[in-house]
């Protein structure tokens, strides 16, 4: 366990530069209204800051035994409902229609775990990068010290699951193309499919393979290197640079005054939050 959490610790924190909580709702948020100016003053005129998310990519989002959501995405938005003084509104959306919800302002900002790639730029506007990491995979335990990294999976006669249209479904696609690729609905099910023996391999981000490694060592072998380099950051629509300029200034603001050091620690350095999971 503290070994995966270290390996964990020094490849994000290498890229990511470090330096009251208020009850969250997770009911689906009415609309918001039409845009007159920036997302941000209706924000304040609101009192309520809608969030789209989807909770099951530990441990940016999840959710707990008590069925709320949690995770290090999570205290970072009830940070920024706290400093603009509102409500936070948690609203719980399918990976499939997050971006098209935000397009048609189900809620003003996605805090998902998104990476950034160019053709969501197209559809969307990012803030600065708050942290990077990379596609990493999780081998049947059968094939240890056979399967020493993502090359060796280019073939057919590997099974390699993964979640559908994400950044992983593209990155095995593209290189283990030769491979048998099985798309899933979630993470959970991709997943299982390894430890029930009936797929070879699972790709997915780092810190999920780390988190689900930590649980289920005795089935898997974690090939933790990314063969990836992929930026995370908050998404907004296009257009509203006043609140791209408050969200830059906000992620210098935490990061610098030790709150994103408090918290990424929390998530990334300790297993602690394990034992609250949603069993």
């Amino acid at each position: 366990m503290k070994k995966i959490l270290v390996i964990l610790a020094v490849m994000l924190m290498s890229f990511a530069c470090s330096s009251e909580k208020k009850e969250a709702s997770t009911t689906e948020a009415a609309p918001a209204p039409a845009a007159t100016g920036s997302v941000l003053d209706e924000i304040v005129k609101r009192g309520e800051l809608h969030v789209g998310l989807e909770a099951g990519y530990m441990p940016f989002e999840l959710k707990n035994k008590q069925g709320d959501i949690v995770g290090f995405d999570v205290d970072m938005a009830e940070r920024m409902a706290k400093d603009l003084g509102v409500k936070l509104v948690l609203v719980n959306t399918a990976w499939d229609g997050i971006i098209p919800s935000l397009l048609t302002k189900k809620f003003d900002i996605i805090m998902s775990g998104m990476t950034v790639t160019p053709e969501r730029n197209v559809q969307v506007n990012f803030a600065s990068p708050y942290i990077t990491i990379g596609q990493t995979i999780l081998i049947h335990k059968k094939h240890e010290g056979v399967v020493k990294s993502y090359a060796d999976l280019n073939d057919p006669k590997y099974i390699i699951s993964t979640k559908l249209g994400v950044t992983a479904d593209y990155a095995t696609k593209r290189f283990m193309p030769n491979a048998t690729i099985r798309l899933f609905e979630t993470e959970q099910e991709a997943v299982m499919e390894v430890i029930n023996g009936k797929a070879d391999a699972f790709v997915y981000d780092l810190p999920y393979n780390a988190s689900f490694f930590s649980q289920n060592s005795e089935n898997l072998v974690f090939l933790d290197d990314p063969f990836t380099y992929e930026p995370l950051a908050w998404a907004v629509r296009k257009g509203d640079y006043d609140f791209m300029n408050w969200l830059n200034n906000f992620l210098a603001q935490v990061k610098g005054d030790g709150f994103y050091e408090e918290t990424y620690n929390k998530w990334f350095l300790t297993s602690d939050w394990l034992k609250d999971v949603q069993e």
